[in-house]
C-alpha cells in the first residue's frame, strides 16, 4: 500500500519545502541572506541571482554584507536591490554593499504574521488538493477492478492521516515564525 503513497507524500513534502523557503524570504527584522533569493541581477544581459556572482553574509544581526566577486558588477547589485521590494536601501563603499535592516514597527509585524498565515493557508489548500488527487486516483483504480473496495478504503484512510500530519507540520512552522516575527 505504501508505494500506491509515496508519490503524495513526496508532493507533501515538496509543499513543505516550498513554505520553509517562502518563509525564509519573509523579512523579520534580522539580517537573513534568503531575503535576496528572488532578486535577479542583470550581469552581461543574464538575470543572475546575487547568491551566484558575490559572497553574501551577516556580520551582525540587522546588518548583510554582500562582496561581489567582480567589483564591476557592484552598480548592477545595487539598482536591483533598490529596484526589489525589500524596501531597504543598500549603501555601497566601493567593494562591498551594506543592507541595514530597520528595526519593525509593529503595523509592520502584524502584516508580516498577516502574510505568514495567508502562506500557510495556501499550503494547507496544496497539501488538500495532493489528497483529493489521491483520492481520486485510488477511486479509479477500485472502479477498474485494480484494488479491492477494502484496499481503496484503507488507503484513503492513510492518505488523511497523512494529510493530518503535513498540515499539522504547517501550523507549526507557520507558528514559529510568527514567533520569530514578533520577538524580535
Amino acid at each position: 500500500m505504501n508505494e500506491k503513497l509515496n508519490p503524495y507524500s513526496e508532493k507533501m513534502d515538496k509543499t513543505i519545502r516550498a513554505l520553509e523557503r517562502s518563509y525564509g524570504a519573509i523579512r523579520a527584522g534580522r539580517a537573513n541572506p534568503a531575503v535576496l533569493d528572488k532578486i535577479q541581477v542583470d550581469y552581461y544581459g543574464t538575470p543572475t541571482q546575487i547568491q551566484s556572482m558575490a559572497a553574501v553574509s551577516v556580520v551582525e544581526a540587522r546588518i548583510l554584507v554582500i562582496q561581489p566577486w567582480d567589483k564591476s558588477s557592484l552598480k548592477a547589485i545595487e539598482k536591483a536591490i533598490q529596484a526589489s521590494d525589500i524596501g531597504i536601501n543598500p549603501s555601497n563603499d566601493g567593494t562591498s554593499i551594506r543592507i541595514v535592516f530597520p528595526p519593525l514597527t509593529e503595523e509592520r509585524r502584524k502584516d508580516l504574521c498577516k502574510q505568514v498565515r495567508k502562506e500557510g493557508e495556501e499550503s494547507k489548500v496544496a497539501i488538500r488538493s495532493i489528497r483529493r488527487d489521491a483520492n481520486e486516483k485510488f477511486k479509479g483504480m477500485k472502479k477498474k477492478s485494480e484494488i479491492s473496495e477494502d484496499d481503496c478504503k484503507d488507503l484513503e484512510e492513510q492518505t488523511q492521516k497523512l494529510t493530518d500530519k503535513y498540515i499539522k507540520k504547517i501550523d507549526e512552522i507557520s507558528a514559529a515564525k510568527e514567533k520569530e516575527i514578533l520577538e524580535i
